[in-house]
């Protein structure tokens, strides 16, 4: 990966993506289109398809059709495993293009979009892709005269509603486990970061996945993706995104066939530095990449920091330092450390986030603002505010951008109090070198990831899920295979 490589995919033009429904590219019903602005520079980039409540009954029909005669789900696992490796090996060959198009549509640095999306997106394909062949059905221990099977099968149809931060990453937590496991599949991408999913199912058909089996919609989340939540034909719901539109997802579900819906909804994740961590810098450093990288925009993030009190002063004033040295600026530059807000509206909701943390106490210690303005583009400079009370917005309320709270306690009790006082149970981390309270923090805070000594980093092998409202369910690992299998009981009588 080079600058000039990398500026030259940069200036290619954008054609306008249609959905890709039953195997072919389809503009929307109506013909109506919607406007893709890029967050490097506010410009528009291209066009998508700005579906129909017809348009996504189109692909629901050609997913069902496509289960229902078996061209896929009744293909050997071998098969099936082959198709998906090919895929994977589609991504990474164009990996560079993919993450490109990626940033141009949602702002990303270029560093980490490479990784994050098409390296992450290829790797998760191939590991499920390698698991779909082991995982075994059961014989039931009954008596001699009755031979009890338990298989496992496709639940059917998938819908997978994604986000815009990661969408390749994301996707792919979602769409390889359920194809591996033979399921068909419609996808409605968020709606400010379509690009890179419409080209990564186009790579899918190339590999040799059969028309109907992944289609996917573009267009707004009122209409097509209410279109997917209430129809009587998807049989499983699966969704990244905010809390609000996950509870409108279950009402969905409610209203129709009570499909079974799967929900990561985001966090408050707490980083907890207790004075005897074993290396006060690092934790600093990693303190202030795990809020900040992708301008705060991870599911993730460690956006509340508490500190004990006794080296309260001195560890902010390091998260400080090393936020103000990170480059904020064009995504599409190797030296950039955090890219653009996705989107003007997440941008001004950011900055109403430092507003009320300062009218509830909070004191701004750096950033607060946006910042390049004159590019056009939408960015903002890393934020840390002190001060902040348990009970405040900024303790309680997910920002999804780079504005850090941080609160300070006396005890080890006080700690675990703090970091389990929201509503949220995604993510935390703990710092210390007493490997008693190590354990201690890793049973007694509340989420479905907690690091220690670090933050962020794990890979497939394990499971990504929350607790509360931060969802139910879980990606990644071949716990994941869960959500996508129904089991079926033989009962035979010999």
């Amino acid at each position: 990966m080079d600058q000039k490589t990398i500026d030259a995919l940069r200036a290619r033009p954008v054609e306008t993506f249609s959905h890709l429904i039953d195997g072919k590219s389809v503009p929307a019903s109506d013909g109506d289109t919607m406007d893709i602005r890029s967050p490097i520079d506010g410009q528009v980039l291209t066009q998508v398809a700005r579906g129909t409540t017809a348009d996504m009954e189109a692909a629901i029909a050609a997913a069902r059709a496509a289960f229902e005669d078996r061209r896929w789900a009744g293909q050997p696992p071998a098969m099936r495993k082959k198709v998906l490796l090919k895929w994977a090996e589609l991504i990474e060959a164009n990996a560079l293009e993919l993450a490109v198009l990626g940033v141009r549509d949602n702002g990303t640095e270029i560093g980490m979009a490479l990784k994050a999306e098409p390296g992450s997106a290829a790797g998760t394909i191939r590991y499920y892709a390698e698991a779909l062949d082991k995982v075994y059905g059961e014989i039931a221990p009954t008596s001699e005269e009755v031979l009890g099977l338990i298989h496992r099968e496709p639940v059917g149809v998938v819908g997978a509603i994604v986000p815009w931060n990661f969408p390749m990453m994301i996707g792919a937590w979602k769409l390889a486990p359920a194809l591996a496991t033979g399921n068909s599949v419609v996808l409605k991408p968020a709606e400010t970061a379509s690009l890179t999913l419409l080209r990564m199912a186009e790579l899918a058909h190339e590999a040799g996945l059969p028309p109907g089996v992944l289609n996917v919609v573009t267009g707004e989340g009122a209409v097509v993706g209410e279109t997917l939540g209430l129809s009587m034909d998807v049989d499983v719901l699966v969704f990244t995104g905010s809390g609000a539109t996950g509870r409108r997802l279950l009402e969905y579900a409610a209203r129709s066939n009570l499909k079974r819906v799967y929900l990561e909804l985001g966090g408050k994740s707490p980083n907890i530095v207790f004075a005897d961590a074993p290396n006060l810098a690092e934790a600093a450093k990693v303190a202030a990449g795990g809020m900040f990288r992708n301008a705060g925009q991870v599911c993730v993030a460690a956006s509340r920091l508490l500190v004990e009190a006794s080296i309260h002063d001195d560890f902010v004033a390091e998260v400080v330092k090393a936020a103000e040295a990170m480059q904020v600026g064009d995504p599409l530059r190797l030296d950039t450390q955090i890219g653009a807000v996705n989107s003007e509206v997440q941008l001004a909701q950011n900055l109403r986030f430092v507003e009320t943390a300062q009218a509830e106490g909070g004191q701004v210690v750096t950033g607060g603002g946006r910042i390049l303005e004159e590019t056009g583009g939408w960015y903002m400079a890393p934020t840390v505010v002190t001060d902040v009370r348990p009970e405040a917005s900024l303790a309680q309320q997910e920002v999804f951008g780079p504005v850090l709270g941080v609160t300070p306690f006396e005890t080890e009790e006080e700690a675990v109090r703090l970091a389990n006082a929201t509503v949220y149970g995604l993510a935390g981390a703990a710092w210390t070198a007493n490997l008693g309270r190590a354990h201690r923090m890793t049973r007694a805070v509340r989420a479905g990831v907690m690091h220690i000594n670090t933050y962020g980093g794990s890979d497939g092998t394990v499971p990504l899920g929350g607790v509360g409202q931060s969802g139910n369910g879980v990606d990644k690992s071949l716990h994941a295979f869960d959500k996508y299998t129904d089991l079926k009981t033989a009962w035979i009588k010999l």
